[in-house]
């Protein structure tokens, strides 16, 4: 993501360009993240909006290389999630850095040996005294590290590890990974331009994942751990996939495997009719439209998963070019026709009405053949459906009430997206 600030940093086309050839499956992460020029912080830093805070005066002094190898290891930490991993371990100020050591081994593990050039010496399981392979959670070991990553406003924020992992005489060797791989909040966290939000974020991990998987097809392109984590993202592990694929299959199959008369094409067997005019047999393809809940009462994460799937499971029947989405809470905004979840912009906030939305996307032209509302519950519902369409309901979370009777209902745990 190219901005003002970005400009402003020496060397990041060149990073992004060396990071994007030798690691290509993670080119959607370098990419998606944000970086931004932060004069005098004297490190790389990320946050969990997907933001990296540059020092210009460091990175000027970088190869593209080293510049791009702190880009892809950045975009590790976010991919792994070690900001969020280190709050839920009880990471404490005091044993910031040595989380991070542990999470730097995580990473390092996997991309050096496929060619990470950083600054300094990387922290590897084997400084650590531990085998290869293993979570940050097991490398993780507190009263180990120095001085913590996360000093407040004012103090030295420079740790003596990160992606250089041990103290080292060249420019970048000792940096403050930011708070995206330890979660502590840093001052610089505050300043520039708002970041991705979670739901964002984490449709974006998906796609990293699923470049990981396709490139992984061919032996030896991605590291081991790296397709481990990928297919941890993306494996249907909870029931409710399955069922929501079920669904929308066979609502979608209905549709499709009608075949009715038409005159847009002449039949082939025109010729023998003489002057007769004969229609040809044709197989619609059934447009699909997408009803996003936008309450106040919903949550980014859980709608944000729920649409990387109907995302996944729409591009595996082939109409990802055929998804238009609503986003709906008591009013209803323009119909967005997207080929990715990640282009939709969910607004609202307010109350909530699905039959707004479900009136709405019968509305549309063409019309749709099956329309997927994903929602709370909490909701008044139409008496009856509209004539003609297919309504599949995703009710978010435990405490969603049922659905009407007239729709096939898919309910979607909380915790389990």
């Amino acid at each position: 993501m190219s901005t003002p600030q970005a400009e402003s940093v020496p060397g990041l086309a060149a990073g992004r360009l060396w990071a994007a050839s030798r690691f290509p499956y993670l080119a959607s992460g370098l990419f998606g993240a944000q970086v931004i020029a932060a004069p005098g912080i004297a490190t790389v830093a990320v946050d969990d909006g997907w933001r990296l805070h540059a020092d210009p005066g460091l990175t000027s002094e970088w190869t593209a290389a080293q510049f791009g190898s702190v880009l892809v290891h950045h975009v590790c930490h976010l991919l792994r999630a070690h900001g969020e991993r280190a709050m839920a371990a009880g990471v404490t100020p005091e044993d910031a850095r040595a989380w991070v050591r542990g999470a730097d081994a995580e990473i390092n593990d996997d991309l050096v040996p496929a060619g990470l050039e950083l600054p300094g010496r990387p922290v590897l399981p084997r400084d650590l005294g531990a085998e290869e392979g293993l979570l940050a959670e097991q490398y993780f070991r507190p009263g180990h590290g120095a001085a913590s990553h996360a000093q407040p406003s004012g103090g030295d924020l420079r740790a003596p590890a990160g992606p250089g992992g041990v103290p080292d005489s060249r420019p970048g060797a000792d940096l403050d990974c930011g708070s995206g791989a330890d979660g502590g909040r840093r001052p610089w966290d505050r300043s520039g331009p708002p970041g991705l939000s979670p739901w964002q974020a984490r449709l974006l991990s998906r796609q990293v994942a699923q470049d990981c998987l396709r490139h992984g097809q061919e032996p030896g392109t991605v590291p081991a751990g790296l397709l481990r984590w990928a297919r941890d993202i993306l494996e249907p592990v909870v029931d409710w996939r399955r069922v929501l694929a079920a669904e929308l299959r066979r609502a979608v199959a209905d549709t499709a495997g009608a075949v009715d008369y038409s005159y847009r094409r002449p039949s082939r067997r025109a010729s023998v009719a003489g002057p007769v005019v004969l229609p040809a047999l044709r197989r619609p393809v059934p447009e699909v439209a997408v009803v996003c809940d936008t309450s106040g009462s919903m949550t980014d994460d859980l709608l944000g998963a729920a649409l990387a799937e109907v995302e996944g499971l729409l591009r595996s029947l082939g109409l990802a070019r055929q998804v238009r989405v609503l986003a709906c809470d008591t009013a209803v905004g323009a119909a967005q026709r997207v080929t990715s979840a990640r282009q939709v912009e969910l607004v609202g906030g307010g109350g909530t009405n699905m039959g707004a939305g479900i009136a709405a996307a019968a509305g549309l032209r063409p019309r749709p053949a099956v329309t997927v509302v994903l929602t709370d519950g909490f909701t008044p519902w139409p008496d009856k459906p509209p004539r003609g369409i297919r309504i599949v309901v995703g009710l978010l979370g435990d405490e969603a009430p049922d659905a009407p009777g007239w729709a096939t209902a898919v309910r979607v745990p909380s915790g389990q997206s």
